[in-house]
């Protein structure tokens, strides 16, 4: 049984979402019988944010998440890829809304399509939320979240949310093979 630990302390973008595919892809083959991945992110571009959920949850090991400390923004759809999620005693996640910063001028056409893009991410983001925590004993109004009124979970809300399975401290397998990720 060969376990790998990529520890994610970085921000969600292209490069961060380069590295993850390859070491997730080196882990798989070595033959790695489970991938878990521990997560200290602010978050991100929701386009690499998404794109790390579909990968990871396609992989043909078991993935499970830890939340290190923070976990925020698109850091919660890479967070929810984990099949067993758990965080540190002293954690948190954040939901709050999306924004995207504009360079140089926009028509009509192109913030139409932004629009559309914003409106679409929403969907998708709040469709992931809620097939992942199916069943928790509380539901997230995570659309309120991403578009008024922003939240914090604590480990203990995290687990009535369906976020988390259980709080643990780190732990490190003695025989795990570790990486990072970080930028």
């Amino acid at each position: 049984m060969t376990v790998h630990v990529i520890n994610f302390t970085a921000p969600i973008n292209s490069s961060t979402c380069g590295q993850l595919i390859r070491k997730c892809s080196e882990a798989v083959q070595q033959d790695a019988t489970e991938l878990v991945l521990r997560i200290a992110t602010m978050g991100g571009e929701c386009s690499y944010g998404f794109t790390m959920f579909n990968f990871l949850m396609s992989l043909p090991v078991p993935v499970n998440t830890h939340n290190l400390g923070t976990v925020e923004s698109m850091g919660n759809i890479l967070f929810l890829a984990g099949r067993r999620r758990t965080a540190c005693h002293h954690s948190k996640f954040l939901f709050h809304p999306f924004h995207w910063t504009l360079h140089g001028s926009v028509d009509h056409s192109r913030m139409s399509e932004y629009a559309m893009s914003l409106d679409y991410d929403l969907e998708l983001y709040t469709s992931i939320v809620q097939e992942r925590t199916e069943g928790a004993n509380e539901t997230m109004d995570v659309r309120n979240y991403l578009t008024a009124a922003p939240r914090i979970l604590n480990p203990r809300e995290a687990i009535e949310t369906g976020m988390i399975h259980a709080v643990e401290d780190v732990k490190l397998p003695k025989d795990a093979i570790n990486c990072a990720i970080h930028s």
